[in-house]
Formats: structure tokens, sequence, C-alpha cells
């Protein structure tokens, strides 16, 4: 489920304290939620406490972009030196041990950039205009992700994709990757996106044809269980911006980018 910030905005005061950077290792934390007895934090200096982390400006089109300089710039390069270090030294020992290494990524935020959506829909998500938004297959880069995902390939390591958007937004996310620069393994063998109406058999224990009860944790953990004991390859590092996109095992080692604009529990 996602949540709007409206929805958190209780809890949103952790959400950008934290938001500077959430580093390698397992995410065990879960975002803050509306749970404080006390005067939750003003949704008005939130909105500008994002701006200001984001470094928000309007272009030349009128769309929402991040600047890179800005403090999540900043933290994402962090992130990505990590990233890619660790990549490096894991994917090596992988192949010596005769492995197949793996990296999974997110797509929503950890490959492409929503944020001229949220601004324009005042943080309230929506199926239908988040719908229209997927579909026009523009958004910009998250800073330093199709980097990121050549690297990985250029490493010897197979990436995949594991996204909360639905089969039916495939052809759009296809597009605005290659648009970006993302163009690795784009195909339906490495690109998992949901299929509520024929689910996969390997998410069995909570969807059926025309009955999907997976949580996004089930959705995503299931999925990176289908691709290391079915497919047979390492997860050597799974990347997102949604603790959810994180949790449930299945990778040696998760990333957590940096997202203050919304929940997805």
């Amino acid at each position: 489920m996602r949540k709007s910030l409206k929805a958190v905005a209780a809890g949103a005061a952790c959400v950008v304290a934290g938001a500077a950077l959430y580093g390698a290792g397992t995410a065990t934390a879960g975002q803050s939620t509306a749970n404080s007895t006390h005067e939750p934090y003003n949704i008005g200096q939130l909105v500008k406490d994002i701006d200001t982390y984001y470094g928000t400006t309007a272009d030349s089109n009128g769309v929402y972009q991040a600047s890179p300089d800005s403090p999540y710039a900043k933290d994402l390069a962090r992130l990505d030196g990590d990233a890619r270090r660790y990549i490096d030294r894991a994917a090596r020992k992988a192949h010596h041990r005769g492995e197949q290494p793996a990296v999974v990524f997110d797509i929503d935020d950890t490959l492409l950039l929503s944020l001229d959506y949220e601004k324009r829909t005042n943080y309230t998500y929506n199926p239908t205009t988040w719908n229209d938004y997927v579909n026009k297959a523009d958004r910009p880069a998250v800073f330093g992700s199709p980097e990121l995902v050549r690297y990985a390939e250029s490493k010897g390591v197979e990436v995949f994709y594991n996204s909360g958007l639905s089969d039916a937004q495939r052809a759009a996310a296809v597009e605005n990757l290659k648009k970006i620069g993302a163009d690795v393994n784009l195909d339906a063998d490495h690109m998992f996106l949901k299929d509520k109406a024929n689910p996969p058999a390997y998410l069995k224990d909570c969807a059926t044809p025309g009955a999907w009860n997976c949580t996004t944790v089930q959705y995503k953990s299931g999925t990176r269980r289908h691709i290391e004991d079915d497919l047979g390859y390492e997860i050597i590092a799974n990347f997102g911006d949604q603790y959810s996109d994180l949790d449930g095992g299945y990778a040696d080692r998760t990333y957590k980018l940096p997202n203050p604009t919304y929940f997805v529990a």
C-alpha cells in the first residue's frame, strides 16, 4: 500500500532526518508511521525541507527536477561509490566460487525519479494520475542509477528488475529505462512486474489467478527467491527506495536509497 505524504506526516520528521543516507546492509528498521502522541511535524515545513533536500527546481518545460548539487544527489553519490566497490569485490568472489552473481533493482525512485509527479499532486497518490504519468515514459534518472546498472553488467553481474509497476505498464517502463541509458536486460525474463490477473506460480502462497493477496514484501522477496532458487543466481545486492523493497531476505546486501516523499508498506 502506498501512503501519501499527508498520511505519514506525523513520522515524517524521522523520514527526512534519515533521508540523508540509508546505508548499505540489511534494512531492519521500518520507517516511522503516524503513531505519535505528540504534535506532528508541520506539513508545510516538511514540504520546504523536502524541496531543500532535493534542490527542487522547475526546468524550462516546467518539470520539477532534483539538483545535481543537492544533498539528495550527494547522498546518492556516496551510496553509489560504496555499491560499486562492493559489487566489484562480490562479483569477483562469486565468479571464483563458480556462482552466477546478480543484482536486483526496484524501478520507481530507485532508477526513475518521480519528484515531478509528487510535486504536482501535492504528494497524494492517485492510481489514475499515476498510471498516466508512468505511461508518459519521460521520468528522469535517479542520479547515478543508469551508470550503476551498466557497471554491474560490466562486472559480469546479471541485472534484474523487481518493481511494483503493473505488467500493463511494462512497455512504458522499458521505454523510460532506455531513455535514461539503463538499457540492460529489459526483457520479461529479467524485469518482474505485478501481474495480478495471472500471477506466477512462485507466488502461489499469496496469489492465485484473480486473487492477489501478496504484500509488497511477499511479492518482492518471493521474486528474489525465484531468481535464486529457480533461476540459479546469487543476488549479491538489492537496491530500493523503500524498506519493503528490501525486507524478506534473498540478497547478500541491501541498499536503501533516500526517498522522503512517500512510504510503501
